[in-house]
């Protein structure tokens, strides 16, 4: 899958009732993972043992999950959850039926790629170390443009207060076209300014 390697590829399975009963999850995570969850299984490991690739001092391994899903889409929550209560480098694949979405949990977000068919998805293992072939997989899920030696997570947090700001700026401006009273009118338009021009702020860097 994913156009990796064939000396990386493995099949090992992944019980959900194995997971949950060693790590003791609330019954409302457990029930939102059954709802959506059908089954997992370890596709591919990325290790020195498997890849001409060394291995850097805090990644030994990425691993490639194969997530079978009950339902077209698959809660944050959910990935979130496996990737604490498993501790190892996890790029998820989200199949349900033929096509299939990319997930990664980096600087306690989870990043989740468009979907498309699953056969489309192709990752290239390009870094001189794991570390760097972990960032580049990370970039190429979550979009994020890594030129110029920028720093991932640093670029994770800028596109993440880029968003809110985005949606805090449609919601004043929703307010501002059905506010009547003239002075709150004007305390929006101020909010609004600022707003923007952090925006702008953060757009241009």
């Amino acid at each position: 899958m994913l156009g990796l390697p064939k000396s990386t590829e493995i099949s090992k399975q992944l019980p959900k009732k194995a997971i949950f009963d060693r790590f003791k999850s609330s019954p409302a995570a457990r029930k939102l993972f059954d709802e959506q969850i059908s089954r997992m299984s370890i596709a591919h490991e990325i290790s020195p043992q498997t890849v001409a690739i060394k291995a850097s001092a805090d990644v030994l391994a990425v691993y490639v999950v194969l997530v079978i899903l009950k339902t077209p889409d698959c809660d944050k929550k959910n990935i979130a959850l496996l990737s604490k209560l498993i501790e190892q480098r996890m790029l998820f694949i989200l199949a349900y039926g033929d096509t299939a979405r990319l997930a990664v949990y980096r600087a306690d977000k989870v990043l989740m790629s468009e979907s498309k068919p699953l056969g489309d998805w192709k990752i290239s293992l390009s870094g001189l170390d794991l570390k760097a072939v972990w960032e580049n997989i990370i970039a190429t899920v979550g979009g994020i443009d890594l030129a110029g030696g920028k720093d991932l997570d640093a670029t994770i947090e800028a596109n993440d207060r880029r968003d809110k700001l985005q949606k805090q700026i449609a919601a004043i401006e929703n307010k501002a076209m059905i506010e009547r009273q003239p002075r709150r009118k004007w305390e929006l338009a101020e909010e609004l300014k600022k707003l923007k021009t952090e925006l702008e702020e953060l757009t241009d860097g």
